[in-house]
């Protein structure tokens, strides 16, 4: 069970969704993973622990038997060596294969798609043109979660292309939504930004946080403790701030008195550019992402897409 992303002063009752058991879009689905790694295991954990699908109505490929053997034992899935027996009679297909992958695997499971299967990728930089143009199917998500997915506590954008049906994209929702928050957009260009703010985030709070334990034991704190004092107020000012709705620089000022601490370390992090590194940071993996997905859109040819058999 699970309740959908509400604005921030609107967390009531009215707003939750509820995914589970017989009312699931999944119920009764199959779901097969098209390259098992990381992030398709945290799907199937999500999937698996909101009781949104049962363990036989998951398959998984992969092309490692140790990898195998372990997602059958950990989670008592399906799992097997071909990406086309996974495919073949699953309701939802989630594509998580190496973004350089997906040619090769679009030519190898294109074939075996079927009107009424919806592909989801997660994959960074493909964009829907390059996915159909790959795969010959038009019934395509695509998707960006990040890496707190891995424990549920994700944020997803999402693309759903024209020929996907609403059933479909209710698959697809309530699929993400074990992962965490997710937003579904109209205009794919979204997902390349959330990309480069939500998909690559992580990163950028990491590399803080980093900074701030060193800062710490540099002041003469044990590592050890630095680190849960960085940890936690991290923790508890992200959650103070989607708990209260307000503004950042709100509650910045609210912990920032004239002539005080934090008011001098502010003045630091201003002089050093911080907010204009941060931007420029947050560029920089925007274009990234569109030169990827501009590279793999010309090796596939997708300006022109294949006609789809969905």
């Amino acid at each position: 069970m699970r309740q959908a992303a509400c604005p921030a002063r609107q967390r009531v009752p009215e707003c939750a969704v509820v995914f589970s058991g017989a009312m699931s879009p999944l119920a009764d689905r199959t779901i097969a993973t098209v390259g098992s790694g990381v992030m398709a295991e945290a799907m199937i954990v999500g999937l698996l622990n909101d009781k949104l699908v049962e363990p036989e109505h998951i398959v998984a490929s992969h092309p490692r038997a140790e990898r195998r053997a372990a997602l059958a034992a950990t989670h008592g899935i399906r799992t097997v060596a071909s990406n086309v027996e996974a495919v073949i009679g699953a309701d939802v297909v989630i594509l998580a294969v190496k973004p350089q992958m997906l040619a090769k695997v679009g030519r190898e499971i294109g074939p075996h798609l079927h009107e009424g299967q919806v592909v989801l990728s997660v994959l960074a930089g493909p964009t829907s043109a390059a996915l159909v143009s790959a795969l010959g199917h038009d019934h395509v998500v695509r998707a960006m979660p990040n890496t707190p997915a891995r424990i549920g506590a994700g944020m997803t954008v999402w693309y759903a292309t024209p020929a996907t049906t609403d059933e479909q994209r209710a698959q697809a929702k309530a699929l993400l939504s074990a992962l965490g928050a997710e937003l579904e957009v109209e205009d794919e260009k979204w997902v390349a930004m959330a990309t480069a703010v939500s998909g690559t985030g992580p990163a950028y709070v990491f590399l803080v946080m980093e900074a701030l334990i060193d800062a710490a034991v540099h002041l003469g704190f044990p590592r050890h403790i630095a680190h849960d004092l960085v940890i936690e107020t991290l923790e508890g000012s992200t959650r103070f701030a989607k708990q209260s709705g307000d503004h950042p620089a709100v509650l910045r000022n609210m912990v920032t008195s004239p002539g005080g601490t934090s008011a001098a370390a502010l003045h630091e992090l201003e002089s050093g550019r911080l907010r204009t590194v941060l931007s420029e940071a947050v560029w920089a993996a925007f274009r990234r992402t569109v030169e990827l997905g501009d590279q793999i859109e010309a090796q596939l040819g997708a300006n022109e897409p294949k006609p789809g058999r969905g």
